[in-house]
């Protein structure tokens, strides 16, 4: 990535980190601080070995097509972090994705680098669908008497739709996505013109993308490995929902930590268009606490730590673009080959 909008990104994030400060607030009186200076280390750790593994995910779709430069893990890791900083700083989450291309692209090539940062993006939504499939066979097996008429019709509706998503994204994998993603939008009227002249300027890019991003699809211990690598950051990152309703005196296990993960990531990407999905995580943590009988307003404290960790990490993802920059390379074009 060219100095300039390594700094612009970098400016960016500041601006966002001083906002994230000013509008921070909370209710002292709900609050117990010399508990939440207990429990907040731990919280902030459990996102150590998370995003691990988003890293070795990420690392192993850059290289799953054994092809040089091939990049290492810390450098994965530091794109990782600094991804996910852009992408809960921004609507729609969309900061991280050109943050990573433009980033990567210096070293690996343009082509390159965004066929295997869309496919990341894929997989890191899917290990969503894994996730929200595990709760509800967790839900079934462990809350089974909670089950009424109403979450039984919830529950079928979401398995129609996921249903539809799981192909949509099978598809993807296996054909790739880009240009499929252009046609549609070139139906739109507004869009036909602008569109249609950019596909035609870049079709040969897009259809190599294409091919790029399935070709991981016909590594399947790649693919898999790096599959099941989100779905454990997932699931690990749940367990800081143990420790902070632990804070309180409330015992929750791994299932229920889980659950609540689960409704309150669907939630929060129904209304994705939302920085930090701010307000939208809570209101899918306060109906799964309804449901397993704790009180909804739980979810407010448990907003607190959630808030002061993605803090610290949107601070770190920032700090590592500047810290860490990828050398950039006036000879990128040289880097475009195929996956």
């Amino acid at each position: 990535m060219k100095p300039i909008y390594r700094n612009l990104f970098f400016l960016f994030g500041l601006v966002s980190i001083g906002i994230m400060l000013w509008t921070f607030d909370f209710d002292p009186s709900v609050i117990d601080l010399g508990l939440a200076l207990r429990y907040l280390p731990l919280v902030i750790v459990v996102w150590v070995p998370t995003y691990f593994c988003n890293a070795l995910a990420y690392k192993t779709v850059v290289n799953s097509d054994g092809m040089k430069p091939r990049i290492g893990f810390f450098r994965a890791l530091q794109l990782t972090l600094s991804g996910f900083a852009f992408s809960n700083t921004t609507p729609f989450g969309f900061g991280g994705l050109p943050y990573r291309v433009m980033e990567l692209g210096g070293q690996v090539g343009n082509n390159r680098a965004m066929a295997s940062t869309v496919l990341y993006s894929m997989m890191h939504v899917s290990s969503h669908f894994c996730l929200w499939l595990t709760a509800v066979v967790l839900f079934l097996l462990f809350h089974f008497e909670k089950a009424t008429p109403f979450v039984w019709t919830l529950i079928a509706l979401f398995l129609v739709v996921l249903s539809v998503l799981i192909y949509f994204f099978y598809y993807g994998y296996k054909n790739g996505m880009i240009v499929k993603l252009y046609g549609w939008a070139m139906k739109l009227p507004l869009l036909r013109k602008p569109l249609g002249r950019f596909y035609e300027k870049n079709k040969a890019n897009m259809q190599q993308i294409d091919s790029n991003i399935a070709c991981l699809h016909s590594r399947p211990r790649a693919f898999y490995s790096a599959l099941f690598l989100e779905y454990a950051a997932r699931v690990i990152s749940s367990v800081e929902f143990m420790f902070i309703f632990a804070s309180i005196g409330i015992q929750v296990s791994l299932v229920d930590a889980i659950l609540l993960l689960a409704l309150a990531s669907l939630v929060g990407n129904i209304l994705f268009f939302l920085p930090m999905q701010l307000g939208a995580r809570e209101g899918g943590l306060a109906i799964m606490l309804s449901v397993m009988g704790l009180s909804p307003g739980l979810s407010i404290y448990s907003a607190f730590y959630s808030r002061v960790r993605e803090l610290f990490w949107v601070i770190v993802g920032v700090m590592l673009v500047k810290l860490l920059p990828t050398k950039y390379h006036k000879s990128d074009s040289s880097h475009e080959e195929a996956v």
